[in-house]
């Protein structure tokens, strides 16, 4: 027991330590360019003077729908050429996806279009006046770096709860032949199908969890653009299908694309209180569930099937 607290006590302190450490060089990083973006967003705010609506639309809408159309453009051209090798070797379910369908993928590419364009913007233009009201996102004055960490951190968690719950109530057998069931067309899912969705598993699964956070805490526009923007990455590498270097882990949901009555949430936290992961804890899915950091695929160093000795 002795043994046992002195080695949690001195990790604890250790992670301490280095949290205390690493908080404030970015912090002295921040404030050392936070006079720079300051000095921009002034000017933003300057140019865009009683128009500030137009500003909130470019942070909250068009930056963040760049980056999940740039990421996925990359991920897209992998899926239907198979090229280049040193991505394609990372394919998570081998064999699936050599090339993508094509009539499957604009069938899709089309779904998602209209989820954006007829969804998902009016939603976050409708977000506005509700943060005007709350806390003026186009207020002057930037986050500093310490509220920044604690608002994703909150947004975090908020979203781990309602993806989680309804996520899962959509697996109801009525709402998953009438709704759900469309997203769970790609066995084997792909970047770009992240927001493949039925309307109303759109606006409750993929929209809610993502802007509640920000309504909550009354967010500044800078944090709404990178929330959004890094929701998005987030839940298209979660769909990718390789499991690349240095990149989250897609494991543990494609998985549940794969068996669709495991791994309901996004980090996993929920799913092991709620026992919905005991399955995937069992699997080789599960062992390869890591943070890559070398270059060797994680299905040949750790396969699916141990490999026949000759």
């Amino acid at each position: 027991m002795r043994r046992t607290a002195f080695i949690l006590g001195s990790g604890l302190l250790l992670f301490v330590a280095f949290w205390n450490s690493m908080t404030w060089h970015l912090q002295r990083f921040w404030g050392a360019s936070g006079y720079f973006w300051q000095a921009q967003w002034e000017r933003l705010l300057t140019t865009f003077e009683g128009k500030e609506w137009i500003l909130f639309f470019i942070g909250a809408i068009q930056l963040p729908t760049l980056f999940f159309w740039s990421f996925n453009g990359l991920l897209l051209v992998v899926d239907t050429t198979g090229k280049p090798n040193f991505i394609s070797r990372y394919r998570i379910q081998v064999g699936k996806n050599e090339p993508v369908d094509p009539v499957k993928l604009r069938q899709s590419i089309r779904t998602v279009l209209f989820n954006q364009c007829m969804i998902s913007f009016p939603m976050v233009v409708f977000l506005y006046p509700f943060l005007k009201w709350w806390g003026d996102p186009c207020r002057r004055e930037l986050p500093t770096f310490h509220w920044f960490l604690l608002e994703l951190a909150i947004f975090t968690l908020i979203e781990e709860v309602l993806f989680y719950y309804s996520h899962r109530l959509l697996h109801h057998p009525t709402l998953y032949k009438k709704i759900h069931k469309k997203h769970h067309e790609w066995t084997a899912p792909i970047g770009v199908i992240s927001l493949y969705a039925h309307p109303i598993e759109h606006v409750v699964s993929n929209m809610l969890p993502a802007i509640v956070g920000p309504l909550v805490m009354g967010s500044h526009l800078s944090s709404i653009t990178m929330w959004f923007s890094l929701a998005l990455i987030i839940t298209t590498i979660s769909h990718c299908g390789y499991h690349l270097p240095f990149l989250p882990s897609p494991e543990f949901h494609d998985y549940h694309h794969r068996k669709f009555n495991q791994c309901y949430g996004v980090l996993g936290v929920l799913d092991h209180l709620h026992g919905t992961d005991t399955m995937f804890k069992q699997t080789k899915a599960y062992e390869r569930h890591v943070l890559l950091l070398g270059f060797t695929p994680l299905s040949e160093s750790i396969p699916e099937f141990p490999k026949k000795m000759e």
